[in-house]
């Protein structure tokens, strides 16, 4: 019986994302005072500020409205253009993801490391889909394209509805490699973070370093990363 709203024409969000945005916006306003806020309900402007924290209130909304356990919270913290702080937070699951830089990758206290597969055809590896629907043939055809081309290469494809989740299987070892297009900072923030202190890579699909300005993602175990990138299509 959850009350359920349209955001744009495809983007659910519950009063549990706003509320849940709300009450972190009001606890880290005090514990960082000096850090921008940036989250998914209420973010307007720039994404790039010398000090921020990129929130997600729910990442995998429609996954929670339809009672499927694959979601969390996702808070990123970045300074001077680096992450530095992770927390990935599955309420249903109760798994408390979190890295800090340099001190490694965590799960309920269990240090994270990513899979040593270093073959691409034993490569399990997760994705995702645009959400949104105007014009976004282009972007449609780039999602079959690299799934046509990967799926001849790789063990399986994963589409589990959050890309926040969908890094820290990738740190834990569960998953090989992640790559998606439109994501937005608060997206990936934190997952980034605890993909490389779990030893992992992350790029564009170009190969080059990952910013939020970039319009793919590409994130993998480092043993399969140019093998992944050779098969996806450039966007």
């Amino acid at each position: 019986h959850k009350e359920v709203s349209h955001k744009g024409v495809v983007d659910l969000v519950t009063e549990f994302d706003v509320k849940t945005e709300n009450f972190l916006i009001s606890q880290l306003t005090e514990a960082f005072p000096g850090h921008t806020l940036v989250g998914e309900e209420s973010h307007q402007g720039s994404y790039h500020y010398e000090k921020a924290i990129y929130i997600d209130p729910i990442d995998g909304t429609t996954n929670f409205v339809h009672g499927i356990p694959h979601l969390a919270i996702s808070l990123g913290v970045w300074e001077k253009g680096e992450p530095v702080l992770a927390v990935v937070y599955n309420p249903i699951l109760e798994e408390l993801f979190w890295a800090v830089k340099g001190e490694g990758a965590y799960c309920n206290g269990e240090k994270l490391g990513v899979s040593t597969q270093s073959a691409l055809q034993n490569a399990l590896i997760a994705t995702g889909f645009p959400y949104a629907k105007v014009n976004a043939g282009i972007e449609y055809r780039w999602v079959i394209a690299c799934m046509t081309n990967l799926l001849p290469h790789i063990q399986d494809i994963r589409r589990l509805g959050a890309a926040a989740v969908d890094l820290c299987y990738l740190a834990q070892g569960k998953v090989e490699a992640f790559y998606e297009i439109d994501l937005k900072p608060w997206d990936v923030a934190a997952g980034i973070l605890i993909v490389q202190e779990a030893g992992g890579k992350v790029s564009n699909v170009n190969g080059a370093r990952y910013n939020f300005d970039d319009k793919s993602i590409v994130a993998s175990n480092g043993k399969v990363h140019g093998q992944l990138l050779h098969h996806l299509e450039k966007i």
